[in-house]
């Protein structure tokens, strides 16, 4: 396997083709659009990795041995700098050969770049503003504990709701965006637990996809791949589903 520590320019990362294979688009959203100087990366025979300082997070595209030594050079050229890493599956098994890994989650990264069918209830969806953050916080923390983006968050730019005949709110999401590249990636969809099974998050998710895929060409969003519910709507949006990666903690 060929590797290198030189911090590559946007184009290195395309040398191999990679931007057009199955299971890279993570390279082309999230590494190939307004990449920041000086940003480190690794390229190699089949794979590309570059590296989220702030988090020290590893993220990996490509074949998975590959992948695997990328993110292992990584770990180990910047031990006090690297300590999570994302992946295409099967990377955290040939990386904990050699190092501990900790925190498996399983993800699929989906994307479209396409308007989906219009779904009943979008018509009920509303942008809320700053002034709508307290009870956004209020009903996330009710109905969805875990999620990932919460108001004021950074890299948010939209907040969007559906409220019922009372003005209660009972559904809302946002749209955040990748951190490498500032690419839409919806976040923190949540409906209230009572109503769920009503189609409230399918409008709102096709809403906001609408929404992004009309201002930027494109959205994307993460999944969880035990998340059947999900998988089904998004495939429904028109979600593409080709890229099963894998995230990890590389343990001290």
């Amino acid at each position: 396997m060929l590797a290198t520590t030189l911090v590559p320019r946007t184009a290195d990362l395309f040398d191999q083709g990679l931007e057009s294979r199955t299971g890279s688009a993570l390279l082309r959203f999230g590494a190939a659009r307004q990449r920041p100087a000086g940003r480190t990366g690794w390229t190699g025979d089949g794979a590309a990795a570059w590296l989220d300082d702030a988090r020290g997070h590893v993220w990996s595209v490509g074949e998975p041995e590959a992948a695997a030594g990328l993110v292992l050079r990584a770990a180990l050229g910047l031990p006090d700098r690297v300590r999570e890493f994302t992946g295409p599956r099967g990377t955290e098994t040939l990386v904990g050969r050699h190092l501990p890994v900790t925190g498996i989650v399983e993800w699929i990264f989906r994307w479209t770049m396409d308007e989906p069918p219009v779904q009943r209830g979008e018509d009920r969806v509303v942008a809320l503003d700053e002034s709508h953050h307290d009870e956004l916080l209020a009903f996330l923390n009710a109905h969805s504990p875990a999620h990932s983006t919460g108001p004021g968050a950074e890299g948010v730019s939209l907040w969007a709701g559906i409220r019922d005949a009372d003005g209660r709110l009972v559904a809302c999401g946002a749209l955040s965006s990748l951190r490498d590249s500032g690419a839409p990636l919806m976040a923190s969809v949540a409906t209230d637990a009572a109503l769920r099974g009503q189609g409230l998050g399918a409008a709102l998710t096709s809403w906001l996809t609408r929404y992004a895929v009309r201002r930027h060409g494109f959205c994307t969003l993460w999944q969880l791949t035990d998340n059947t519910p999900a998988e089904r709507l998004y495939d429904r949006l028109g979600y593409r589903n080709e890229d099963p990666c894998v995230s990890g903690r590389i343990a001290s």
